[in-house]
């Protein structure tokens, strides 16, 4: 995986009730820390984000937390990172998450990881950057998703390139091996933030 040296993951600040979206989160941090792969995450010691950060840590690995100070304390940002960087807000998370990476992977979540994920794909729609975008899709996870991306084109509000943009993998190996195929981003997120 030459290419891909830093991994932006977005997931819940919740840790749902599937333990096989738990397991999975567990299984990407171990995975990321034995391939030397830094986690850039959203800094928060809870939920999906606490799990795959704790287990990337355990096993080794650089884990690097992005947090707004607004969430400090509701998402418990977690001190035993290698780097944690307190931002002024979401905006700033978003850039600074996307410009330490050379892809982005979404875990199961909510709005939060919605948001995350929906801004990586408009920004990679307008030019701003070329990351692979893959979505962990335990147990279906983001199929209703990827269904109204479908409409959204079907709709003609899009063309099948906005399909294009999410690389879906059902298991943590299959993300693996999605990213070692990945070709390196041709330019630097920062290079293109106007």
């Amino acid at each position: 995986m030459a290419n891909i040296r830093s991994l932006s993951v977005y997931c819940g600040a919740r840790a749902g009730t599937n333990p096989l979206h738990r397991a999975a989160a567990r299984e990407l941090g171990r995975a990321l820390a034995e391939r030397g792969i830094e986690l850039v995450f959203g800094g928060g010691r809870v939920g999906m984000m606490g799990i795959v950060a704790d287990a990337c840590l355990a096993a080794g690995g650089r884990v690097v937390g992005i947090i707004p100070r607004l969430l400090v304390s509701a998402e418990v940002a977690h001190a035993q990172v290698t780097e944690l960087l307190v931002v002024e807000n979401m905006h700033e998370r978003k850039r600074r998450m996307v410009e330490r990476a050379d892809a982005v992977a979404a875990l199961p979540g909510a709005l939060g990881t919605l948001d995350e994920l929906m801004e990586m794909a408009t920004w990679r729609q307008i030019g701003l950057h070329d990351l692979p975008i893959v979505l962990l899709d335990v147990e279906g996870y983001w199929q209703p998703l990827l269904r109204l991306v479908d409409h959204a084109i079907a709709e003609g509000y899009g063309t099948e390139v906005l399909r294009s943009y999410f690389t879906v993998a059902r298991t943590v190996e299959e993300m693996l091996a999605a990213l070692a195929d990945a070709p390196a981003p041709r330019f630097a997120f920062q290079e293109r933030w106007a």
